[in-house]
This record gives C-alpha cells, sequence and structure tokens, in this order.
C-alpha cells in the first residue's frame, strides 16, 4: 500500500489510494450492470413463440425447447466473441454438456470474464485493506495482508488465469461426465424402447413414452430423444435430426444408434429386432472393455509394485556395503 502510495505522488496524484480504488471499483460495476441490463430482453420473439406453441404440455418452461441466441449486442460485445466460429464451439461443448439455455454462450462468457476480474479484484482487496475487517475475518486474512507488492501482483495474475480457464477445464468435466452416462445409460433405453415398439407404439410415440419414463434415472437421454422428437415434429428430416443427435451428444455409440435406426427404416428391417441387437452388441462391448481394463490391471500393479519394492532392496542391499565402508574409512 505504501508503494502504491508512492507511486501515486511521483506520477502527481495526490487523491487517496483507498478512495482511489472504491471509484474504479464502482465503475466496474455499474458496467458489469450495464451489460446485464442489455442482455435482458422483453417479450418472446417470434421464433420462441412458434417453439412454446408446439411444445407438448409441461415442456414449456423447459430450457430444452428455447431457441439459441447468441449474437452479442450493446454491452455483450465486450464479452462475448463476435466471431460466430468460435461461439459455435462454444455452443457445442455447452450442448455437450447438457446445457441447452437460449443464452448458454453469453452466460459462459460473462462468468468466465467476471470470474477473471473479480477473484483477483478480491484478492487484492484482502491483501490491502484486510486488517480493517472484523477481528475473527482479520485473523483468517492476516497471511494474505502480510505479503509484499510484488507478491501479490504475482497471485493475482495467477488468479486472472484461474478465473478465465477454470471454467473452461469444469465445461470439459462436465462433457465428459455426461458422455459417460449416456453411454451408461444407453443400452437400458434401448431395451425400454424395444418393449415399448413390440406393445405397438410407433417409433416416435414410443421414443417420446421411453424419454417419460427414464428421466428419473438417466436425464441426458430423457433430454436428447426429447430434443430429438421436437425437432422431427417441427419439421426437421429425421436424417438430418439423427445427425444433429451425434453432432450434439459427441458419443459414438449414440452414432451408431442413429445409424442402426435409418437403415432399419431405410432397408424395412423391423426396428425392434435392430435395437436388440444393437443393445446386445453394446452390451457386449462393454464386458470387452472391462476384460481388457481387468487385463492391464496386472501390468500395472507390478510398475507400482517395483517402484515400492525397489527402493527397499537397494536400501538393503546397500546398507552393508556403506557401514563397512563407513567402518573402514
Amino acid at each position: 500500500m505504501e508503494q502504491l502510495t508512492a507511486t501515486l505522488a511521483a506520477a502527481g496524484i495526490t487523491t487517496d489510494p483507498r478512495l482511489l480504488i472504491q471509484v474504479l471499483v464502482a465503475v466496474g460495476l455499474f458496467i458489469a450492470v450495464l451489460g446485464i441490463g442489455a442482455a435482458v430482453r422483453s417479450g418472446p420473439t417470434p421464433q420462441q413463440r412458434r417453439i412454446r406453441a408446439g411444445a407438448p404440455d409441461g415442456m414449456v418452461d423447459s430450457q430444452i425447447i428455447r431457441p439459441w441466441d447468441n449474437d452479442p449486442t450493446g454491452a455483450l460485445r465486450l464479452f462475448v466473441p463476435r466471431s460466430g466460429k468460435e461461439r459455435g464451439k462454444i455452443a457445442l461443448r455447452l450442448r455437450q454438456a447438457g446445457f441447452h439455455g437460449g443464452g448458454a454462450v453469453r452466460t459462459y462468457f460473462i462468468v468466465r470474464t467476471a470470474l477473471a476480474f473479480a477473484l483477483p479484484a478480491v484478492f487484492v482487496w484482502l491483501a490491502w485493506f484486510g486488517t480493517s475487517l472484523p477481528n475473527a475475518a482479520a485473523r483468517i486474512v492476516e497471511p494474505v495482508s502480510r505479503l509484499e507488492t510484488t507478491q501479490v501482483f504475482l497471485l493475482a495474475v495467477g488468479l486472472v488465469v484461474a478465473g478465465f480457464y477454470g471454467p473452461s477445464l469444469w465445461l470439459r468435466q462436465k462433457v465428459d461426465a455426461r458422455r459417460t452416462a449416456i453411454s451408461r445409460g444407453l443400452p437400458g433405453a434401448l431395451d425400454l424402447l424395444q418393449v415399448a415398439i413390440e406393445a405397438g407404439l410407433g417409433f416416435d410415440a414410443a421414443m417420446t413414452r421411453v424419454a417419460h419414463e427414464i428421466a428419473r434415472f438417466c436425464p441426458p437421454i430423457a433430454d436428447e430423444f426429447t430434443i430429438l422428437q421436437l425437432e422431427i415434429h417441427a419439421g426437421k428430416p429425421r436424417d438430418r435430426a439423427f445427425a444433429e443427435l451425434e453432432r450434439r451428444t459427441g458419443v459414438e455409440e449414440m452414432a451408431s444408434f442413429a445409424n442402426v435406426i435409418q437403415q432399419a427404416t431405410e432397408f424395412g428391417t423391423p426396428v425392434s429386432q435392430a435395437l436388440e441387437t444393437y443393445a446386445t452388441e453394446m452390451r457386449n462391448d462393454r464386458e470387452l472393455k472391462a476384460q481388457a481394463k481387468a487385463n492391464q490391471l496386472p501390468v500395472k500393479m507390478s510398475g507400482v509394485l517395483a517402484g515400492c519394492m525397489m527402493p527397499v532392496l537397494l536400501l538393503i542391499m546397500l546398507t552393508p556395503i556403506a557401514i563397512r565402508w563407513v567402518t573402514v574409512m
């Protein structure tokens, strides 16, 4: 703090540094409020009204039927990239993570930017003004307030990097977790779909029923089946809807499921028989993967055991030699 005061004095600024920092924080909050206000739009768009009119009962307030509108307007251009290609990559990752909201891309970039500014700002404030907090809180932040100015700025830069790239790592983990859930729940969903078709339901009605029944056990598959049916009901060609399902999930098993359905429809093969065969193949493939991991276990264990035992063996072998060498010398 003293160095900051000296720097301002050398620049000819006699204002209290604390007052200057408070003014900068107030300006930042004002800009943030303007950006949030510009992001809020009043009233549904014509596209939203069409989707809500064709949505099933109980799905009007769901995030999965809201259209995407991620073009930055107003103050949002400060946070959201103007490149549609870059926004498309983030939009795809967000969909694969299960975020189907209309403003998911904008929210992602706003949160990312806010964390990049908020984390170092809070840390610097605690480092410089932490002693003015109540006694209990001041004791907690006392190690931070003891840091030098150089250390504070270095740690603040690290927090900027963490705040900017942290959401990206978190999003990657969400994508991996959702893909794993879809891969594990797809065989059961195919079995339910086969039973529904054999019971007399059409393919679309059977998929809607399965999405409703499996929502408690595997929400990602229920969401994807619901989105697929909404797209088909909205008039999108079936092959394009299944291609979008493959792209939206990023799961190889779901891509194979789309190919199975399209081939069965094209060549006239019973869909229930194709689903039964594919579900059996998926379970066999899962069993083979489990066996492969089990076969890799002895090799991995041998490396760990060798790493733990070799130092002990070397110590047992070399200790007598070292004792004799010390005695002789």
